[in-house]
């Protein structure tokens, strides 16, 4: 089985032109969307028209660009923007002072989200992968029960020892808790190391999810081409909702 979801719909205009694109093409199952975003309102009202299937974006690291009513909803938002942006590895530490903001800015997107669609997000997310910082993580801040993204999955050999260990016990700790796909690719990567037959291979014998970003001209032009075809050719493609 094979999830093939464009990240950042409703973050700016050209991704979610791009990701509207690829679906009506059947080039992907599903979309995580951001909110209070510029493009938000308009991908909102794209993605219920068309049918696609949303789970939520959740977005700890950008600053919004999109109308925010509730001035302490960006200000407790820009909170935790400055402290995941302070260097690579702020996500890695838990900052108690931060608690209360983490649990209210998940929330409002999530409430968000809500009212952009009419109802929950089918899976949940994070723009750069920040959902799975300690906060996040130790905290338990997404309800539980809920599909959500783990981890890169990765080739023997890839990254450290240290760096898969951690990755590994991050998945273990998110498999107690919620609901996960056994492995979880990214497009873009796979097209430079040539690897897609490999995760073509797990697709038929596993629950995988590809990350992709359709705006992004390469990931683009394999999504509406003929290689995606044989790529693909055999494989069950579904949307999260159907996990």
């Amino acid at each position: 089985m094979l999830i093939i979801n464009a990240d950042d719909w409703g973050g700016w205009e050209k991704a979610t032109d791009a990701a509207l694109a690829c679906q009506r093409a059947g080039r992907i199952t599903s979309v995580t969307a951001m909110v209070f975003m510029k493009d938000s309102e308009r991908a909102a009202e794209l993605a219920i028209k068309h049918g696609l299937d949303v789970g939520l974006h959740l977005n700890l690291n950008q600053s919004y660009s999109g109308m925010v009513l509730d001035g302490e909803k960006r200000k407790n938002h820009e909170r935790l923007v400055r402290f995941l942006s302070r260097n690579k590895y702020s996500q890695l530490l838990y900052n108690p002072f931060l608690r209360k903001c983490f649990r209210t800015d998940y929330t409002a997107q999530l409430e968000e989200f809500q009212r952009l669609y009419g109802k929950a997000p089918s899976h949940i997310d994070g723009h750069q992968h920040k959902h799975l910082c300690a906060n996040m993580l130790v905290d338990r801040v997404i309800g539980k029960g809920q599909k959500v993204r783990r981890n890169f999955s990765f080739w023997p050999g890839e990254k450290s020892l240290l760096n898969r260990t951690y990755r590994r016990l991050v998945d273990q700790w998110l498999a107690r808790t919620y609901r996960l796909v056994d492995y979880f690719f990214s497009l873009e990567q796979c097209l430079k190391s040539k690897r897609l037959g490999r995760v073509a291979e797990l697709a038929r014998i596993a629950n995988v999810e590809l990350m992709t970003h359709p705006e992004k001209t390469p990931e683009y032009n394999f999504l509406m081409g003929e290689d995606f075809l044989q790529f693909t050719q055999g494989l069950r493609l579904i949307p999260y909702a159907n996990f």
